[in-house]
């Protein structure tokens, strides 16, 4: 399993640094790297001893390469929809929005991915029990979401309209935030729904 880990991990280290090679928007990608940086601790930390469960550790892998490449484009220009069509994954005229929902989507990913490494923590740091531990997750998914809102408006407040715009990727919709946070709150309560079967199930066969 750790060797599993460790190639995640470089995997993960070295598209972050392909996608940094003849950056597109250099000052704004720099800037999106902070949080990932933050991302790569709990995997450099976990890369010693191990103690992670693998579940945990892909889902901060993942979530870390999503934003990756939401840093490569800004998030705002991810050309997914040319992706999509290039690979033939889906005909020319399927895209009918012209707003580009890549940051949706990591934030619905937010709730999903990193719910099983904030499970881990409140059951193996906090020594929580299962129950309490899956509600905690839940909680700190709807904390962490409204205070990357909180950061993405003080952004709009001292910096330059334009790059507050670009950083934060509204494109014009006045509710983004909202839909952020609900799109986390949908993808977190999936993953704690799950969570709650995995555990019925495994006290059911435990009686």
């Amino acid at each position: 399993m750790k060797t599993t880990k460790t190639i995640l991990f470089l995997i993960v280290i070295l598209i972050g640094i392909l996608t940094c090679i003849h950056p597109i928007f250099p000052r704004d990608q720099y800037l999106q790297h902070i949080g990932t940086i933050l991302l790569l601790i709990p995997m450099v930390a976990d890369l010693r001893k191990s103690r992670m469960p693998m579940s945990a550790f892909i889902g901060i892998a993942l979530f870390t390469l999503l934003h990756i490449i939401g840093a490569r484009y800004v998030y705002s220009n991810v050309p997914y929809k040319e992706w999509s069509v290039s690979l033939g994954l889906v005909g020319a005229d399927f895209f009918q929005d012209p707003r580009n929902h890549y940051d949706r989507f990591v934030h619905f990913s937010f709730g999903v991915l990193l719910f099983p490494f904030l499970v881990y923590l409140c059951k193996e740091r906090l020594r929580q029990k299962p129950l309490i531990a899956i509600l905690i997750a839940w909680l700190v998914i709807q904390t962490g979401s409204m205070i990357y809102e909180m950061f993405e408006w003080l952004i709009t407040v001292v910096m330059s309209p334009a790059t507050a715009d670009s950083y934060n990727g509204q494109q014009g919709d006045m509710w983004d935030a909202q839909k952020d946070m609900a799109l986390a709150l949908i993808g977190s309560t999936i993953a704690a729904l799950f969570y709650l079967f995995k555990y019925k199930l495994i006290s059911s066969k435990q009686k």
